[in-house]
């Protein structure tokens, strides 16, 4: 039977993979982008297959959601399940900072999105939240936070960066609230780390390193960087996990899921991955600049999805890094 799916941020990494793993499955996705983190060159292998209807629309734009559940609504009724997707979020590490931009698109325009879901008598909820919420105790001496423990506001940073981690907190409660009185099922996700090897944005460290990589020999870090440590999570693994948690009804239960990978490595390690599958042996690292509030570490527990669903990743970070060295250098 086919579904109907929605879902904002399609052309961001995780909706993108979705879209085409649903298309090819042979359900609809109605999806829609801003193109703020992405472009359509992400979705370009289905963008005219006729499954795929896409809208170059702003989810903070209320006539152009009108616009989508108007287009919903005159084909729900021809598919067995509708399931809303938001993989919509302000990512790029430069606007963590910007307070207005994270809790419009991130607190109300998600809120929105959840009630035209509920008003369409949307089946399922998918809520892409983040691990940014877990700030700096994103590590613990069991090998990883758990969505049960306490975010504790005096270990969380002081600075405008809170502002982003506490827009996307807000959301798990509009997703749990709404499940707990009954009006659609659903559960919310704290990615770790998300990378593609579509990302051309600069913004994150894979993207950045492999562009400082192709303009010289040297990368340039920030002094944090040092001492940092980070799990990577391909985009395919974070698609699945969506996947699963739609197909797992028990899991639906409005609470929230780590999904994150366990291999952890150190950003400098990093560079020297991405440079040795670019056949660069000589790398220089230069460190310049400093970011406040930045944790050490970002180490989750994923025992909850693994037991709810059969949920794992699949693509380690030497598999990852190569898709993305092999689509760039194309």
């Amino acid at each position: 039977m086919k579904n109907l799916y929605v879902i904002s941020g399609v052309t961001g990494m995780t909706g993108s993979e979705l879209s085409q793993q649903f298309v090819a499955q042979g359900h609809t996705v109605i999806g829609f982008d801003n193109f703020f983190a992405s472009s359509i060159d992400t979705v370009k292998a289905i963008v005219n297959n006729p499954s795929f209807i896409f809208y170059n629309y702003d989810i903070n734009n209320l006539v152009q959601m009108d616009e989508v559940c108007e287009k919903v609504r005159s084909m729900q009724s021809e598919y067995h399940r509708l399931v809303f997707i938001n993989c919509a979020a302000v990512v790029h590490t430069k606007h963590f900072y910007e307070v207005e931009s994270t809790f419009q698109t991130n607190v109300l325009a998600m809120k929105d999105f959840l009630e035209r879901a509920i008003a369409l008598k949307a089946d399922t909820f998918i809520n892409c939240s983040t691990s940014e919420v877990y700030s700096m105790q994103s590590w613990n001496e069991n090998g990883g936070v758990k969505e049960s423990d306490y975010l504790a506001m005096s270990t969380a940073e002081h600075s405008q960066r809170t502002s982003y981690a506490c827009g996307k907190l807000m959301t798990e409660f509009f997703m749990k609230d709404a499940v707990d009185k009954k009006h659609i099922k659903g559960c919310s996700i704290r990615f770790a780390n998300v990378y593609s090897k579509h990302e051309r944005f600069a913004e994150h460290i894979i993207p950045h390193i492999i562009d400082n990589l192709l303009a010289s020999h040297v990368v340039t870090l920030l002094e944090n960087s040092k001492v940092n440590k980070r799990t990577f999570l391909h985009n395919i693994d974070s698609c699945r996990a969506v996947m699963a948690l739609i197909e797992s009804e028990n899991a639906l239960d409005g609470t929230v899921y780590n999904v994150a990978t366990e291999e952890e490595v150190t950003i400098i390690e990093l560079v020297k991955k991405i440079a040795n599958k670019m056949g660069i042996v000589d790398v220089e690292i230069k460190f310049e600049g400093f970011r406040k509030s930045d944790p050490e570490r970002r180490l989750l527990n994923t025992d909850k999805i693994r037991n709810r669903t059969n949920w794992k990743p699949i693509i380690s970070l030497d598999e990852g890094l190569t898709m993305c060295v092999n689509s760039i250098e194309k």
